[in-house]
């Protein structure tokens, strides 16, 4: 299947529908004059990832000022802070002062209603990312939001649909797949784009590691969405599963290698041995799952998080001419049959280049939009979810156009989850062949 059914359907050429989309919208803050002095931040989502972006954005632009806050706890608004008056450039950009400091699952609409708030930077869990975003661009903020960008095909959608309505306000969209800053990555890619080793008939994924996330013990008086949100890694609904919380990393490169290819189907398997018990929520511990391309290659994938295993994390290419890979820890190569095999190293910082790329569109008012691309990434490793969970083949168009909704929205911590556990605290996880 070919890139065009797709790209027509999900993106929007015409000026016209362009501005109506945007008529939905209200206008809100658009702050995209590059010789304005200050740009204000405001991070939603206090945790690690979050606060190293935010570090990040305030390196990119020394006019930034972190301006800001929200999370669902106040003592990790407060770590956040702290660590950011440390390792800010210059400790006087972080202005977060107790007033413009918002907790609850309701502090991200407190921050979109400020106007002097440029910038948000989303990096709650993902499940919450379509309907933080869509109130970014609803409030006419610049928006940088980390991966994946949703966790099922409704998010998606949504996603792109509120990237229209960001292109029509010339608002910029950062997406959180730091690898497409890489001079790594752009280096090795291009050399395949130029035919290093031929034909790409095969490339393989592989996500194998030990466990990435701590579990956290429920606590006296919480409610289960509270507990479920504070162990969100482990609850599909909220990561959408480890095969989409953190191998999306390698659908988005191998996206980059097939050049936006998207794939025509995929299928595969996948189950718990290792995460089990209560504090494991729902979510598997490996998956191995095929896409076929209109073309005849075939991407292969291996996903496993269980300890004392073979670890390994990155792509290997198979070329008609020669092999490449790629690797999570920075490094890659590319070893023609004919011909010297060279071998690369990264040279600079791609979280601090993919934030450099978004505050320089804003300043010089460029097309910077990474929403789409963000997007269609997701759903590639989405549709490979769907396809283990079911244990049935999945078409591009199925994932794309499916009516399944994990995450929801809450409002309040009484809200009832999408899950609940049985008498023993325990989740059900999801049974290929038995729904």
């Amino acid at each position: 299947m070919s890139d065009a059914p797709i790209l027509r359907r999900s993106f929007v050429k015409n000026s016209t529908v362009l501005a109506a989309a945007a008529a939905a919208f209200p206008a809100g803050v658009q702050s995209q004059n590059k010789d304005i002095e200050k740009v204000r931040v405001a991070l939603i989502g206090c945790g690690g990832r979050g606060t190293g972006a935010a570090a990040q954005a305030l390196s990119a632009d020394d006019k930034a000022e972190m301006w800001a806050m929200a999370d669902i706890d106040q003592k990790q608004i407060d770590i956040s802070r702290e660590t950011l008056e440390k390792n800010a450039p210059d400790p006087k950009q972080v202005k977060v002062s107790r007033e413009r400091q918002f907790t609850g699952l309701e502090g991200y609409r407190q921050v979109m209603a400020m106007d002097d708030v440029d910038v948000v930077i989303l990096t709650t869990p993902p499940g919450f990312r379509p309907f933080h975003f869509e109130a970014a661009v609803t409030a006419g903020k610049h928006v940088f939001m980390e991966k994946p960008v949703a966790v099922d095909s409704a998010g998606v959608r949504k996603v792109l649909e509120a990237a229209k309505v960001a292109k029509a306000k010339d608002l910029k969209v950062g997406v959180g797949f730091n690898r497409r800053h890489s001079p790594l990555h752009h280096e090795v890619i291009g050399r395949l784009h130029d035919g290093a080793i031929g034909e790409l008939p095969l490339i393989q994924i592989f996500n194998c590691r030990s466990d990435v996330n701590k579990r956290r013990d429920r606590q006296p008086g919480e409610t289960e969405l509270e507990f479920q949100v504070r162990n969100w890694y482990y609850f599909a609904w909220l990561s959408g599963d480890f095969m989409v919380e953190q191998s999306v990393h390698e659908f988005d490169v191998v996206r980059w290698i097939k050049q936006e290819q998207f794939p025509v189907s995929c299928q595969g398997q996948g189950g718990r041995l290792v995460r089990t018990g209560p504090t494991n929520g729902q979510i598997y511990d490996h998956f191995s799952v095929d896409y076929q391309f209109a073309d005849g290659s075939i991407v292969t994938t291996q996903h496993r998080h269980i300890p004392k295993c073979w670890n390994w994390f990155g792509e290997k290419i198979m070329g008609t001419k020669g092999t490449a890979e790629l690797s999570f820890k920075a490094n890659g190569a590319v070893r023609p049959i004919e011909g010297k095999a060279s071998r690369h190293r990264e040279t600079q910082n791609s979280y601090q280049l993919e934030h450099d790329a978004l505050f320089s569109a804003i300043r010089n008012g460029t097309e910077f939009n990474e929403a789409d691309r963000g997007a269609y990434s997701s759903l590639f490793a989405i549709m490979g979810r769907m396809a283990a969970y079911s244990g049935q083949e999945v078409t591009w168009d199925e994932a794309l156009e499916s009516r399944e909704e994990l995450a929801i929205n809450p409002t309040s911590w009484d809200d009832e989850p999408p899950i609940t556990p049985n008498s023993n605290l325990e989740y059900a996880p999801f049974l290929p062949g038995m729904a």
